[in-house]
């Protein structure tokens, strides 16, 4: 790894490290919430890196359909796929964290009742990309997909939640539009987001680089020329 070239890198792996450390002994716990406050600052964060992933792929899809460039829907594709990893994580941990609060992992509430969608109109753009087999046609449908599923990502995340009454934990948006946490608990949750982007930036990077070196092999392989 060329440091000059990849500082920022190394910059994510210590920033996570810090984070880590200190949501377990600088964030102090919130009152109603106890030790599970420290899920707080990856639970959350999962969501929002969700949230810049779809964007993301729904962004490049755009660009796929003006431009017809099968690097665009690479990364597309690339995106969608990490937006669905941290969209299950974003629900595991919350499942976690609803288990030690409501005594049961899953129990319909409307953030989990609405994530659980988010997850499978995602699942279902990649089982659209492997029922069709024509590489331009795939990345046309997928694009259109994708773009389409990104208007329910605001929806399902952000809006229906808070349509219904919820014993989801809210201390970021909340009726009062106010953050409700102490000096060091925004520290520690900003730092969090900081470092996840980063790392999104990171996977998406090393992620989309694997797959275009992967359809290259393949292509050189079948003595096709290059994407």
């Amino acid at each position: 790894m060329n440091f000059r070239k990849d500082w920022w890198k190394w910059l994510c792996a210590l920033w996570m490290i810090g984070v880590i450390v200190a949501a377990f002994l600088y964030a102090p716990r919130a009152k109603a919430l106890g030790e599970t406050t420290r899920i707080l600052f990856f639970h959350v964060p999962c969501a929002w890196i969700a949230t810049i992933a779809f964007l993301a792929s729904a962004v490049y899809s755009i660009k796929y359909l003006r431009s017809n460039a099968l690097e665009n829907d690479i990364r597309a594709m690339a995106s969608a796929h990490i937006g669905l990893v941290f969209t299950v994580l974003a629900s595991v941990s919350g499942a976690v964290w609803a288990n030690e609060i409501w005594g049961h992992p899953w129990n319909w509430d409307p953030r989990q009742t609405s994530i659980f969608i988010l997850m499978l109109i995602y699942s279902a753009y990649f089982a659209l990309r492997s029922s069709v087999e024509e590489d331009d046609k795939k990345a046309r449908l997928a694009a259109v997909y994708s773009i389409i599923a990104f208007v329910t990502v605001p929806f399902f995340m952000y809006i229906a939640p808070r349509l219904y009454e919820s014993l989801h934990p809210d201390p970021l948006i909340n009726e009062e539009g106010k953050v409700k946490m102490g000096p060091k608990m925004q520290q520690v949750f900003f730092a969090s987001f900081f470092g996840f982007t980063l790392l999104y930036i990171w996977v998406f990077q090393l992620k989309t680089e694997s797959i275009l070196l992967v359809r290259k092999f393949e292509e050189k392989i079948n003595n096709k020329p290059g994407v």
